[in-house]
């Protein structure tokens, strides 16, 4: 028997919910006193909280991101919601990360969040997407460049599993997650983008500079 559609709406609410909150900005203010929004590029998901909080709080933030879109995604199985695809409370939380309305509808760029949702809805093509950037990160040291090469590929490989509804979202969020990227994209194209500090293109560029 499907849910009623106030128990739907219910439910979508409480994934955007839950997708809005603003982790890197919590926890930055609460154990760091300090804004990450007015540090660095101001953006507050993983990338920008390593580099202002340090590795432990860009971990942290990294996992209750992932976390929670998972935890969207499977609202429909814990609060016994039928008749709609899980993959929607995954988008909602998605929504919510990237325009969080206690951030005054800003956010993030959706990479761990859109991770999250694939790690609950299909794990392997979440192995697939963490491979991937895993390899990048410590080829670039560049969390943006492994997450703009992570995303087409997951894409390409979800095709495979014959799973239309997934396939269009990824592609959908590919593009997105490019559109959010675009700063990104213009700096590694001159060169001038972030590193973390292991990796070879982080070895790479500090030999260059010391030469």
């Amino acid at each position: 028997m499907n849910s009623s559609i106030v128990e739907i709406i219910l439910s979508l609410v409480i994934a955007y919910l839950l997708g809005s909150i603003p982790s890197g900005v919590w926890i930055g203010k609460v154990f760091f006193h300090i804004d990450i929004r007015r540090h660095g590029s101001g953006n507050i998901g993983t990338t920008n909280t390593y580099r202002i909080l340090g590795p432990v709080a860009g971990s942290i933030v990294m996992i209750m991101d992932i976390s929670k879109g998972a935890v969207a995604t499977l609202l429909p199985s814990m609060l016994h919601i039928s008749g709609i695809s899980p993959l929607i409370f995954g988008l909602a939380a998605i929504l919510g990360h990237t325009f969080s309305i206690f951030d005054h509808f800003k956010g993030g760029k959706a990479v761990a969040t859109s991770a999250g949702m694939l790690l609950a809805y299909q794990p392997l093509m979440f192995g697939v997407a963490a491979g991937v950037w895993i390899v990048m990160i410590l080829l670039t040291s560049m969390v943006s460049l492994a997450s703009l090469v992570a995303f087409p590929c997951v894409t390409i490989a979800i095709f495979f599993t014959h799973d239309t509804f997934l396939f269009i979202l990824a592609v959908i969020l590919t593009g997105f997650i490019y559109y959010r990227h675009r700063g990104n994209i213009k700096r590694i194209i001159k060169g001038t983008e972030s590193m973390v500090p292991f990796g070879l293109g982080n070895a790479l560029r500090t030999r260059h500079q010391q030469s």
